[in-house]
C-alpha cells in the first residue's frame, strides 16, 4: 500500500482534524518508504519499541504516544537522535495519534473499554484539549466492583487498582485511558457516575474520590492504551490486507 493513501485513510478516520488542539503532533512524525507491506502498533514511541520494529521488520509503525509534542523535540540530540536515527537508517515511518484515538467512536481507547463493562448507550464526555476524549453510561450488567477489576484484568492480561470509596455496584460508568487525573474524576462526578474506569490512580485524587464519593478502577496507562492501536490494526488488516503485528512494550504503569 502507498504511504500517502494509508496516511490519508488514517487521518480522516481517525478525524485528526477534531484535535487541532492536541498538544501532540498527530499524524506521520517521520518519513520512510513509500511502500508499505507490514505494520507495528505499538502504545509508546521509545527505543525499546523501534527496536522491536527493527526486528519485526515492518515499515510504517503507528504508535499512540509520539516523539513530537508541540514545538519539541527542538534539538535532535541524546535520546531524541538515537531513537530518530533507528527509525531512518532502517526506512520507518512513523505515525502517532494520541487524542483522536482516545476519543473515536469506534476504534478508541475509551469506546472499547467502555464496551468491556457493558455501559449501555455510552455517551461523549470529558473535554481537553478541545474535544470530549471519554465516555459514560449505564452499567447494564450486576456485578460487584470487584468482578468488573476481574472482568479488566483478564481482558488487559494486566493487574488493575480498585480504590473503593464505598461497597455499591457501579451503576454509573465514566472512562477516561491514560492519565485523565483529577479532571476525569471531577467531570465523571459531574455526570452522575459512581464509577471512574482509568489508566492512572495517584495520590491526589484518593481525597477527591472519597469526598466525591466516586470508585475509581485504574488499569494503569500504558494497558489502558494498548486496546485502540490492536483496533486499527485490526481494521486495516481486514480493509487492506495489510500486515499487522502488536509490538507490546509494557511498562507495568
Amino acid at each position: 500500500m502507498n504511504l500517502n493513501e494509508l496516511c490519508k485513510y488514517l487521518d480522516d478516520r481517525l478525524d485528526l482534524a477534531a484535535f487541532a488542539k492536541d498538544s501532540s503532533n498527530n499524524g506521520l512524525q517521520l518519513g520512510g518508504k513509500s511502500e508499505i507491506g507490514k505494520v507495528g502498533f505499538a502504545v509508546d514511541a521509545c527505543y525499546e519499541t523501534f527496536a522491536k520494529a527493527v526486528a519485526a521488520k515492518v515499515d510504517f509503525l503507528l504508535v499512540h504516544h509520539g516523539i513530537s509534542w508541540g514545538g519539541e523535540p527542538r534539538r535532535f540530540t541524546g535520546m531524541t537522535a538515537d531513537r530518530m536515527r533507528l527509525l531512518f537508517v532502517n526506512d520507518i515511518n512513523l505515525y502517532a495519534v494520541h487524542l483522536p484515538l482516545d476519543a473515536h467512536p469506534e476504534l478508541g481507547n475509551n469506546i472499547a473499554l467502555a464496551k468491556m463493562a457493558k455501559i449501555y448507550r455510552p455517551a461523549a464526555f470529558c473535554e481537553y484539549d478541545g474535544g470530549l476524549i471519554g465516555y459514560f453510561g449505564e452499567v447494564s450488567h450486576f456485578w460487584t466492583l470487584t468482578e468488573l477489576q476481574k472482568v479488566y484484568e483478564l481482558e488487559l492480561g494486566a493487574p488493575a487498582r480498585l480504590l473503593a470509596v464505598n461497597d455499591q455496584r457501579p451503576h454509573i460508568a465514566a472512562v477516561v485511558s491514560g492519565g485523565g487525573g483529577i479532571h476525569a474524576l471531577e467531570d465523571a462526578a459531574k455526570a452522575g457516575a459512581d464509577l471512574l474506569i482509568t489508566g492512572e490512580l495517584n495520590h491526589v485524587m484518593y481525597h477527591c474520590a472519597k469526598e466525591l464519593n466516586v470508585n475509581v478502577l485504574a488499569l494503569g496507562h500504558y494497558s489502558s492504551e494498548t486496546v485502540g492501536v490492536k483496533a486499527v490494526m485490526h481494521e486495516l488488516r481486514q480493509k487492506f490486507d495489510l500486515d499487522g503485528v502488536f509490538l507490546d512494550t509494557p511498562t507495568q504503569l
